[in-house]
């Protein structure tokens, strides 16, 4: 039979309808029936895999998922976790299954399960908090699931171009090279605006908000929103630890957003000028009479001058050393961090009105009580510049030195092409495990190869490999600079012969903490090894010189396991003192520019009661 599907029909067909109403109704029972292998059931949520992120909520453009607070699950912001799981309101659900393919996780699926009958009174009953049993605590097999065809989230990060290890190691330039434009907007599109980066971060920065905007090409919008919680963005979008990464949704089956070098493409790309503009929108536009010294121009008290001179109070930072920037300047290598983009970082401060005054030392140079007397508010933000010892027999011979002394003595020879402020050894053991033992083992190999053509580096650990406290970035790109690393082993002598260091006796380590968690390392004393050196450099921690204090007012301030004591505002138990950074929260960038805020908001809060 041939159909014309233009004709108009006959105008009987509506009359044809009619004997549908003489037919006898036929119920089909109600019962399983196969579903086709992709159906899109109800939902089922794994709450082991779910870390409450909340992305399947803002993908749903019919609202039907709500995020339901579980108070019995863990809650960690830090590892990036949240106790709530998504409920599904049936009622606005139209089953296209963007929760599954944009899950981070991959958590959410849908089963094949597609009944569900409920009295006129349980209609509420259609509003689900999924588990991974079903709607009816049945087992029905999935249905619609991520998988690699579904998946809406790009699991690898754009790769950062960088120098060779051999062109690298012969010179302090940075390495780094940062993303390209193509490179910039890809990796801005993995981010699924979930917020864990935000919740994480010490600063609780707006990184959703600057990655979007750098997806859109908006720079000026991304730098805004960068500026509104960070004024040290050049040096975090280079070295800050980047605990936001570490919380990433999308890190959870493949490699985090790329949060930190997206920070540093968006300020790269614009000009100092606009940056600056940019950072002096929402100043204050009257003084406010009040002034506030600090002692120290590192990130906290940096930042905390940024917030005290945007709030119209004026602002004299006093700095011991040469130039600005603190440990970021002194403690970090230029290859990882240019001197030129913590000046650029410093100018925006400093251009708001706030007053450096260089190579001045409180205590010595102004006495505390001036500082006192003459300011109605003090910030005590000295950094930790000492190096701790090892106190292992030998280690007070003058060829043991600290790793952040070694590290300034490089910083401090500024405008020089290739540094060489010491008697660089031919061979160099390295103490610790953290990201300042790498420094310093990284740039004395420079050295090395500069002066005597080639590097010899030995760098023991106490803890295994996995367990250091170094970026893993770090770790990989030592040993790809010849560093040689002997994890797990402890130090047990410094030998010295004819009035010369010989080299480091390290015993293998069988445990650090005892069973109370405290700090007691056991080690097997007949697995001993001898790692011959010229010089024995300890970067086994940092401690603050607290002698700008002064030694009466170091005893009536509170402390706590050699930190100053402060309150949730940074007010020390002296009134009219706070305290910032690294004293305070222990060496960290970007907890030292969350300090610098918290004690900021303190002062600026104390100062307006006053007005």
């Amino acid at each position: 039979m041939i159909v014309d599907y233009n004709s108009k029909g006959s105008i009987l067909n509506p009359v044809k309808t009619l004997s549908f109403f003489t037919r006898k109704p036929i119920t089909e029972p109600i019962g399983h029936r196969d579903a086709s292998p992709t159906y899109r059931g109800f939902h089922v949520n794994d709450w082991e895999k779910c870390i409450g992120c909340s992305t399947c909520q803002k993908v749903c453009d019919n609202a039907a998922i709500t995020m339901v607070r579980i108070p019995d699950l863990p809650h960690d912001e830090v590892k990036g976790v949240r106790n709530e799981r998504p409920a599904i309101d049936y009622g606005r659900c139209c089953w296209c299954g963007l929760c599954v393919d944009i899950c981070p996780t991959a958590s959410l699926s849908l089963t094949r399960e597609y009944i569900h009958t409920c009295t006129e009174a349980e209609l509420d009953s259609y509003f689900i908090l999924p588990d991974p049993n079903g709607i009816h605590k049945k087992h029905f097999e999935k249905g619609w699931a991520k998988s690699t065809d579904s998946d809406l989230v790009d699991l690898e990060r754009q790769p950062m171009a960088e120098m060779e290890p051999d062109e690298r190691l012969r010179s302090f330039d940075e390495m780094v090279h940062g993303f390209d434009d193509q490179q910039a907007i890809i990796e801005a599109s993995r981010c699924v605006q979930c917020g864990m980066c935000h919740d994480s971060c010490p600063t609780h920065m707006n990184a959703p908000e600057y990655i979007r905007a750098i997806w859109e090409g908006n720079f000026e919008d991304a730098v805004e929103q960068i500026y509104r919680t960070n004024p040290f963005s050049h040096v975090c979008g280079r070295v800050c630890t980047r605990r936001c990464e570490t919380a990433c949704s999308v890190g959870r089956r493949g490699d985090p957003v790329s949060i930190r070098w997206l920070k540093r493409y968006a300020l790269d790309r614009l000009d100092h000028e606009t940056i600056k503009r940019i950072a002096h929108r929402g100043r204050a536009s009257t003084p406010t009479g009040k002034s506030v010294a600090i002692i120290g121009a590192g990130p906290a008290g940096l930042t905390a001058a940024y917030d005290l001179a945007r709030q119209g109070h004026a602002v004299t930072v006093f700095e011991a050393l040469p130039a600005p920037g603190g440990m970021t300047r002194y403690g970090i290598p230029a290859y990882r961090l240019p001197y030129e983009r913590i000046d650029e970082d410093v100018d925006v401060i400093t251009s708001l009105g706030v007053e450096v005054r260089y190579n001045t030392r409180i205590g010595t140079d102004i006495p505390m009580a001036d500082l006192e007397h003459d300011f109605d508010a003090v910030i005590v933000a000295i950094g930790l510049h000492l190096s701790r010892s090892t106190r292992v027999p030998g280690s007070d011979h003058e060829q043991v030195q600290g790793a952040i002394d070694l590290l300034r003595l490089i910083r401090l020879e500024e405008g020089k092409a290739f540094p060489e402020p010491y008697e660089v050894p031919r061979s160099v053991v390295i103490i610790g495990g953290g990201n300042t033992a790498m420094d310093i083992a990284r740039s004395t190999a420079r050295l090395q190869l500069k002066i005597h053509g080639e590097s010899d580096v030995t760098l023991t650990a106490l803890e295994a490999l996995e367990d250091f406290l170094a970026d893993p970035v770090e770790i990989r790109e030592s040993t790809e600079e010849g560093v040689t690393i002997h994890d797990a082993r402890g130090p047990r002598e410094i030998v010295i012969e004819d009035g010369r260091i010989k080299g480091l006796k390290t015993l293998k380590v069988e445990s650090i903490f005892d069973e109370n968690g405290r700090f007691a390392p056991k080690y097997n004393e007949d697995d001993e090894l001898f790692h011959e050196a010229e010089m024995v450099v300890e970067a086994i921690g940092q401690m603050g010189d607290i002698s700008v204090l002064g030694d009466e007012l170091t005893e009536r301030l509170a402390w706590r396991r050699g930190r100053l004591q402060t309150d949730d505002g940074g007010q020390t138990s002296e009134p009219w003192l706070w305290a910032a950074g690294d004293i305070v929260t222990g060496p960290d960038v970007v907890h030292a520019v969350a300090d610098g805020h918290r004690v900021a908001n303190s002062i600026n809060a104390m100062l307006n009661v006053e007005l």
